[in-house]
């Protein structure tokens, strides 16, 4: 009797993409599409076509191009080029059927699109921003502030960012500057002063620890949602300092407080998971992950995502940047997977098909428009 019900009802659904990057607007030669196939760095004698995402984009994204499956990679990339820019990203966010996009603009080494602009590509969706807090911190730092001053002056250029309009949450990277082995306590405005001291003098990014945990516990005074990246990044990640549990006695202190947003997860979803089964301010998604393993492996990914996270808990990102194709391929590996294991449930008797569908409505859309406190429709 279910069939294919959860399926149909996923493919029906408008997502809501809670963590996401702008898409490139110029021409991309081979080695600059390769480039953006990747966290990593170059690799000479490696095509990153010979990876599972590149595997992945052939296979699923050449025929929203009008080319076979598995078209060849100079095959794929001449047909990108012939399209151009403007109608190969129109045709992958409007692929991936996304009604909401969360746009993080403080990473950008490339020409992307605007918030409005990754909107407008996308059809009828809508975009809100995210503000990176780091960002915040280090233009506050490159206007010119003395130590003294720099607590109540980033403060100060935090509270003007989040007052933008429509910006819906703020996010830290604390994760590539220090990881989160961090003293958990708010520091004193004496620690912040000593600690900007340094960092000033020095400059450079945001990764003096005094100032990555001054920064963190201002945006629980924002009161607005706080992503945090966990896990899977580029080179730049020490991966054994960015499991999730090392937040656990910070989200012991943060307690009813703001919602912690935990991004990506890869390989500690089932960390994460455990985090949003004990606090109630955690939530995750697995974002960045789906488009790297591909459609083939999304479910797996979302099993171990779902043993014991609450299902009010998990949502939907494809933290896609630079390449559209990570919009449609991000969207259809959760669809699949996310579908795959509610059928495989409901088939075994072990979840009702309605129960099934009021999960997938709320996985892809609701949960994420509860916690961003976005209207129905948008």
């Amino acid at each position: 009797m279910a069939g294919g019900a959860v399926h149909e009802e996923l493919a029906g659904l408008e997502l809501v993409d809670h963590h996401c990057h702008g898409v490139v607007v110029d021409p991309l030669d081979r080695p600059g599409f390769e480039a953006l196939l990747t966290e990593g760095g170059r690799m000479p004698g490696l095509s990153m076509f010979d990876t599972p995402v590149g595997v992945a984009v052939r296979r699923h994204c050449a025929p929203l191009l009008d080319l076979e499956r598995h078209a060849p990679a100079d095959v794929y990339l001449d047909r990108r080029a012939e399209l151009g820019p403007g109608e190969v990203n129109r045709r992958f966010l409007t692929a991936a059927r996304t009604g909401v996009f969360c746009v993080d603009t403080g990473f950008a080494p490339h020409r992307v699109t605007t918030v409005a602009g990754l909107a407008e590509a996308a059809g009828t969706a809508v975009a809100h921003e995210v503000v990176r807090l780091e960002s915040v911190a280090e233009a506050v730092a490159a206007r010119g502030v003395d130590a003294g001053g720099y607590a109540d002056a980033f403060r100060a250029a935090a509270l003007d960012a989040v007052r933008r309009p429509g910006v819906v949450a703020v996010k830290s990277v604390a994760a590539y500057r220090t990881g989160f082995a961090l003293d958990p306590a708010r520091p004193s405005d004496e620690e912040v002063a000593r600690a900007a001291r340094g960092w000033l003098a020095r400059g450079g990014r945001l990764d003096e620890p005094v100032l990555v945990r001054h920064l963190l516990w201002t945006a629980v005074d924002l009161g607005l949602p706080l992503q945090l990246h966990t896990g899977f990044g580029d080179s730049d990640i020490r991966l054994h300092r960015v499991d999730p549990t090392h937040l656990t006695d910070w989200l012991h202190l943060t307690a009813g407080t703001i919602p912690v947003l935990l991004l990506h997860c890869w390989p500690y979803q089932r960390q994460a998971g455990f985090l949003a089964a004990v606090f109630e301010q955690v939530y995750l998604d697995v974002g960045l992950t789906l488009h790297h393993v591909g459609p083939v492996r999304a479910r797996a990914v979302l099993e171990e995502a779902l043993e014991i996270t609450p299902f009010r808990k998990l949502l939907y990102s494809s933290d896609a940047y630079g390449l559209a194709e990570f919009y449609g391929l991000g969207a259809l590996a959760f669809r699949r997977g996310l579908g795959e294991l509610l059928q495989d449930r409901v088939d075994a008797d072990e979840l009702s098909l309605p129960d099934a569908l009021r999960l997938a409505r709320w996985t892809a859309a609701d949960n994420a428009r509860r916690v961003y406190r976005l209207p129905d429709g948008h």
